[in-house]
């Protein structure tokens, strides 16, 4: 398993290098005993020298203690969204998604962030505990479509594709409940009605895997346009302008 190589890689390095310090310090600060009040003026001052990377090394401590999130959970702490790929002692490293890619999809760039950015900033995590999103997919109607029959199909397209994730993600709301204080009274995809200024606007909520939201939408979609064009009373609405001259009927 990669992932698992991976985590004991990095913490059999970790333990040889505190066991070599612990060796070799203890060599060299032998009978230094006297110095204890210098060392420790001495440590005071660089702590206040080098603040950032004594809150990266605090925040690589919290990171492994508490995991707020741990190597190949999506996140997204200040601006910035991604895949977890590596964790290191000053900064931790996400293979960017999202920002002039749409749908959550990668972009290819490998963003390095430092540790303290755990403490300073707001962290989102897609897939620890809880690993399904909420997703609304909008399909805006017009006013003179039979928007009771459109709404009907979306709702039959989404439980045809969506049906796999409820049970799944039962199991997961049960097990999330043990950390934290989670309800929710329907998991099953559901369809609302709401009025826009260009027509009926019917917004399908569902459950979506973070990493597949893309090609979810995609197939809901491609459904959607070929059952819609089997229908001559349902059409898609898009802005539009109504000009009416007096005197004309």
């Amino acid at each position: 398993d990669p992932k698992l190589q991976y985590k004991w890689r990095k913490n059999l390095t970790y333990v040889s290098v505190f066991i070599g310090f612990l060796i070799v310090g203890n060599i060299w600060f032998e009978g230094l005993q006297s110095l204890a009040t210098f060392l420790g003026l001495l440590s005071a001052g660089l702590a206040i020298a080098l603040k950032d990377p004594v809150t990266d090394f605090a925040g690589w401590i919290f990171i492994l203690w508490r995991k707020p999130f741990d190597v190949g959970d999506r996140i997204q702490i200040g601006d910035v969204k991604g895949d977890v790929i590596d964790i290191r002692v000053f900064k931790f490293t996400v293979l960017e998604i999202g920002n002039w890619v749409h749908a959550d999809q990668s972009t290819g760039r490998v963003v390095h962030i430092s540790n303290h950015k755990i403490f300073t900033d707001s962290l989102a995590n897609y897939t620890s505990d809880f690993e399904f999103i909420w997703n609304e997919l909008e399909v805006l109607v017009t006013f003179e479509s039979d928007w009771k029959k459109a709404k009907g199909i979306l709702q039959e397209i989404a439980d045809l594709h969506l049906q796999d994730y409820v049970e799944q993600a039962q199991q997961q709301v049960y097990r999330a409940k043990k950390s934290y204080l989670i309800h929710y009274n329907y998991l099953t995809p559901i369809v609302y009605t709401d009025v826009k200024d260009s027509g009926v606007r019917l917004a399908v909520r569902h459950l979506s895997d973070p990493r597949r939201r893309r090609s979810i939408s995609e197939k809901i979609w491609e459904d959607t346009l070929d059952k819609f064009s089997e229908h001559d009373d349902i059409e898609l609405a898009y802005p539009t302008m109504r000009i009416y001259k007096e005197g004309e009927g």
